[in-house]
């Protein structure tokens, strides 16, 4: 597949643009979101992006848990041939200086109050982090740091751009390449500083293609994405292997309510390290 992420994300919505690509639970109740919605949430982030001078080859970090909108965030970024870093949430402040200044990054995109309490936290040590961007604005009415906003300003800010450069979001990603640099991971840095490993869209797509032709996967099946997506195992199974089969990824309203919602998704495709299926034997025992 001599592809990239955007280009499958348009894909899928020219081709099935009323099927559901993503589903998030939130207050109970599942909110869905279609493919042709999706590239249209990812073409205002990018063109909103792209007006705040996000550079291609630049880093962005990305820190939350398993949502839509920080999906659509990293496609975006993509999108405009700038390179996604996602981090993992529970990470304290100190461990995300560390890569923030390695790739040099300008730009972040976080969830919530505490990933952006965070943020401010190192920005001394950060001085080049100069846009903080967060998808849940409960307890942040009252902030108000120099180039901290919320992305719905980020969204808005994108759509009047779009209707004033009606081409400038297809021409980036046409623009991008299979073997263009897709996304950066970070090691755990056990041994010594984190080490930023580099994949490109043909390395990652190549790897879910090969996965989800021997497991059979079609755009009927459904997964559960649960786990850390700055995992790298993760990210393939709700993230490249979600653009290149098409199948549903549906996001837990919380950790603490993946059990039932596992129960309600009923996946057909789930995936998880040992312990969580000796977890699921033993609570059927």
């Amino acid at each position: 597949m001599q592809t990239t992420f955007p280009q499958l994300l348009l894909d899928h919505a020219q081709r099935r643009p009323d099927a559901p690509a993503m589903r998030e639970k939130e207050y109970g109740i599942w909110q869905t979101t279609s493919w042709s919605n999706m590239a249209r949430l990812v073409e205002a982030l990018a063109c909103g992006l792209h007006q705040a001078g996000l550079q291609r080859g630049e880093h962005m970090v990305v820190i939350g848990a398993n949502r839509p909108r920080l999906y659509a965030t990293m496609l975006a970024a993509q999108s405009l041939g700038a390179i996604p870093i996602p981090l993992y949430q529970d990470a304290v402040g100190g461990e995300c200086v560390f890569p923030i200044n390695n790739a040099e990054v300008r730009f972040c995109v976080v969830e919530d109050q505490e990933q952006v309490d965070k943020m401010l936290e190192i920005r001394e040590q950060c001085p080049q982090l100069s846009h903080i961007y967060y998808d849940d604005p409960r307890g942040l009415r009252n902030y108000d740091q120099p180039g901290l906003g919320g992305m719905e300003e980020l969204i808005a800010a994108g759509q009047a751009h779009a209707q004033a450069h009606p081409q400038l979001f297809r021409e980036q990603v046409a623009a991008g390449q299979p073997d263009d640099v897709a996304a950066m991971f970070f090691t755990s840095g056990t041994t010594g500083n984190p080490k930023g490993v580099v994949h490109t869209h043909h390395t990652l797509i190549n790897r879910a293609d090969v996965g989800a032709r021997f497991d059979k996967l079609t755009p009927a099946d459904e997964v559960l994405a649960y786990m850390p997506p700055a995992w790298i195992g993760q990210n393939i199974f709700s993230y490249a292997q979600w653009l290149v089969a098409g199948y549903v990824v549906n996001c837990p309203e919380s950790g603490a309510t993946v059990t039932i919602d596992l129960k309600e998704v009923g996946p057909t495709y789930y995936f998880a390290p040992p312990r969580v299926f000796e977890g699921l034997l033993t609570s059927v025992m």
